[in-house]
């Protein structure tokens, strides 16, 4: 079956400074798997958090299916991850002693499965952004030279 892609989060990028990266499968609903599948899914503003040794996503838009009737599913409910206990803990560890944040980066399916892989991140502030930018800049020009 193979990979394919549902969701990125490319803001994730320009606001954070990714620095791990995990998988985790989801518990989704059936009208969310559909949903899921037909690509009407939202990464933009959600987040991971931590509540009784469990990794929720919350935030994470998953569009009503359309086919759906009385019992489609609430859009933006919380989402339980599926993580192995040492990296549920090692991540909460993390995140509360550093102030480090997880986020989703991006969803796809495997093999008929939804997986989101998930970050540990930091926070850019403004000037690690404008870096950022001038090197992207300088990357582009360099290449334009090199072309001609």
């Amino acid at each position: 079956m193979g990979i394919k892609e549902v969701a990125v989060n490319r803001k994730a990028y320009h606001d954070f400074e990714i620095l791990d990266k995990y998988e985790a499968g989801m518990c989704l609903l059936g009208t969310e798997i559909k949903s899921v599948r037909k690509g009407k899914v939202q990464l933009k503003e959600s987040y991971v958090s931590f509540v009784g040794g469990e990794a929720i996503v919350k935030g994470m838009n998953i569009a009503q299916y359309d086919m759906g009737n009385r019992f489609n599913h609430d859009e933006t409910r919380e989402r339980k991850l599926l993580l192995h206990k040492s990296e549920i803990r090692k991540l909460a560890s993390k995140v509360k002693l550093q102030g480090l944040t997880v986020i989703p980066l991006k969803m796809y399916l495997k093999d008929g499965r939804a997986k989101l892989e998930i970050g540990l991140a930091r926070g850019k502030t403004l000037y690690d952004k404008r870096e950022d930018d001038k090197l992207k800049s300088m990357q582009r020009e360099a290449l334009k030279a090199m072309r001609r």
